[in-house]
């Protein structure tokens, strides 16, 4: 279930129809660029987002995000694991982040 007076803090956003109004230039925006295709670094990273909440979110991940590399420009950047095939070597031992390897958000400073 989505805490939408959370999410409209983070947002920065008082009412729901200014919630509202954020999500569908969002969406707008996303049809009008013609990148409507799988893109990696939503489907394939640890995180995305400003260079700051990337950092901090490696360093908060410790030991769990060593091999992880912040990566990105133009005020986007990723954290994830440098392209390598290694999966015939150490098969499920290397898979994706899972839910062991997180950190609760701290939404209420």
């Amino acid at each position: 279930m989505i805490d939408y007076e959370s999410l409209m803090g983070l947002l920065k956003v008082e009412r729901m129809a200014d919630l509202k109004e954020v999500y569908r230039g969002w969406v707008e925006e996303s049809l009008g660029k013609e990148e409507l295709g799988r893109q990696s670094r939503w489907t394939e990273s640890i995180a995305v987002g400003s260079k700051a909440f990337v950092e901090d979110t490696k360093e908060k991940l410790g030991i769990k995000a060593t091999g992880r590399e912040v990566i990105g420009g133009d005020g986007v950047y990723e954290l994830r694991e440098a392209e390598s095939s290694y999966d015939a070597l150490f098969g499920p031992e290397n898979s994706d982040l899972s839910s062991k390897n997180a950190y609760y958000w701290d939404l209420f400073h």
